[in-house]
């Protein structure tokens, strides 16, 4: 290809050439001929030009834009899996705060009902043990009552017992 295009561009000075006779040579004339000589090569590079854009630019730049898609679609789906898993250790903790707050207020509930059970025991267990103290001062008040009665009964028996223990027999003791 590239002989062709620099045969045309022989050809092109050729034909330029011989139309134009010899005269001495001029620097516009030299700039012509400079300018001529370099359409070939020029419309070679435009043509290279065009080639590379639509065989290897073009496909190129499609690559290269699918691969940067794909890559701030993975970036953008790895930032929204990082939210999820944000809002899911959120959602974590606070149900563990709650679970937490959940044990503790049972805790609290049955020290409460400990506390009340014990208190009800205590309480139980003061009454009977008032009621035996009752019982047995009771019991100890009715025991004197029946001992002085007993006492104040045979205080005579035991008076008429020591005037003749200690009295002669005339005045009615025993001895």
């Amino acid at each position: 290809m590239v002989a062709f295009f620099q045969q045309t561009g022989a050809l092109f000075a050729g034909a330029l050439a011989v139309s134009t006779a010899p005269q001495k040579p001029s620097l516009g004339g030299e700039l012509l001929n400079l300018i001529e000589g370099s359409i070939p090569t020029a419309l070679l590079f435009l043509v290279l030009v065009l080639v590379y854009e639509f065989l290897i630019q073009k496909p190129l730049s499609a690559t290269l834009a699918r691969r940067r898609a794909l890559t701030e679609g993975a970036m953008e789906e790895a930032n929204k899996s990082i939210a999820r898993a944000e809002a899911r250790a959120a959602e974590y903790a606070e149900k563990l705060r709650q679970a937490r707050a959940e044990a503790y207020r049972i805790r609290e509930q049955r020290l409460k009902q400990w506390n009340a059970e014990r208190d009800a025991a205590l309480d139980a267990a003061r009454k009977s043990a008032r009621q035996k103290v009752d019982q047995a001062k009771a019991d100890l008040d009715a025991e004197t009552a029946a001992a002085r009665q007993t006492i104040q009964a045979s205080a005579g028996d035991l008076a008429r017992l020591a005037v003749r223990a200690v009295l002669p027999v005339a005045a009615g003791g025993s001895r």
